[in-house]
């Protein structure tokens, strides 16, 4: 029976590559000659800090033109609130979202459901997956998903025959 995998996968090498992008660009640009201005990532977050709330938010805003050049979409990003940091520096803490959140899980379900496709959606841990009998009923669930408004991007994967 055809299947397919409704995932929010995150490269995390060309996320690396595009803080280090940052810190490159953080180095040489003249309004951050002489500021304590630092991009880092972790495990599964970026921590941004800056002088002010003004370099905080211009670092972010170089780190998403550099993420949309590195073909990652921005939704993958959730900014928490910004908080003082040590010596009069603001530091900002954004989060990487990865996996299908149960609540989307659920929404997908239910947004398939509504539409009364001949296909069947099923939540397998941070994933959902889509069977029918029909290669042609899986296709058309795909460009649903596609059309549907999700607070991170979702990606298609292990599509059987």
């Amino acid at each position: 029976m055809p299947s397919f995998d409704v995932v929010c996968e995150v490269d995390m090498q060309e996320m690396d590559n595009a803080v280090n992008q940052v810190k490159k660009e953080i180095a040489t640009r003249f309004d951050f000659k002489g500021s304590n201005a630092s991009i880092e990532l972790e495990d599964a977050a970026i921590v941004v800090l800056g002088d002010s709330v003004n370099r905080v938010n211009t670092i972010t805003e170089i780190l998403r033109a550099k993420m949309v050049k590195r073909s990652l979409d921005s939704k993958l990003l959730d900014y928490a609130d910004m908080e003082d940091a040590s010596g009069n520096s603001k530091r900002q803490r954004i989060s990487i979202k990865q996996g299908v959140s149960t609540e989307l899980a659920k929404k997908v379900v239910k947004y398939i459901k509504q539409e009364k496709m001949k296909v069947q959606a099923a939540i397998q841990g941070e994933q959902v997956r889509v069977t029918g009998k029909k290669r042609d009923d899986l296709q058309e669930a795909i460009a649903l998903i596609r059309k549907m408004d999700a607070d991170r991007p979702l990606h298609f994967t292990n599509f059987r025959d």
